[in-house]
């Protein structure tokens, strides 16, 4: 009987045993980082992903709640953008559009000189139930002036979050052309 297959069973048993326990990635590496390692491995150029990512994170914080996800569908379809990398930068800065709403409003009062949002609940009810168009009217002017004020940083930051995602995806893209995958510990 040939000993080699028993040695070579024994000796794959032994390297597996050697070998460190695999790494468990954290969720957002999995949803974040994995799919735009794909879109990379698919041939996607590192600058229209940062492109694709700087239009989804700076339309993600736009101050008009509920808009993002059409906002970054239609401006994505429209700019032949990556609807991938659009959407997963749009949905990774929800958290900091909801932190940036109100400074949103309250810089957009300022900038235009109109009335400041009063942030008390009971002022906002009490004028819902006095003069509820009034408000109507005026939560519409501050979201407004919101936007316009999200409208002109968006154009200047843009090329700027390119000027920063661009190399780094490069560097991205030559780790993954030489199979060495980012791993996060």
């Amino acid at each position: 009987m040939d000993s080699r297959p028993a040695q070579s069973i024994l000796s794959l048993m032994a390297e597996f045993a050697n070998r460190s326990p695999p790494t468990h990635h954290t969720w957002v590496y999995r949803r974040g980082v994995l799919p735009i390692l794909a879109l990379l491995r698919m041939g996607a150029t590192p600058r229209s992903l940062a492109w694709s990512i700087a239009a989804g994170m700076l339309i993600g914080i736009n101050p008009l709640l509920g808009t993002t996800t059409v906002f970054c569908l239609a401006t994505a379809s429209c700019c032949r953008l990556n609807l991938v990398a659009s959407q997963i930068a749009n949905h990774a800065v929800f958290p900091l559009e909801l932190a940036l709403v109100i400074p949103f409003i309250r810089l957009g009062s300022r900038v235009f000189h109109t009335a400041p949002m009063p942030l008390s609940p009971r002022l906002f009810l009490s004028a819902a139930r006095t003069s509820p168009l009034i408000l109507t009217r005026q939560i519409w002017l501050w979201e407004w002036h919101a936007f316009v004020l999200w409208a002109a940083i968006s154009i200047v930051a843009a090329p700027l979050l390119v000027l920063a995602l661009t190399p780094l995806l490069r560097r991205l893209l030559t780790r993954v052309q030489r199979h060495q995958y980012p791993i996060v510990p």
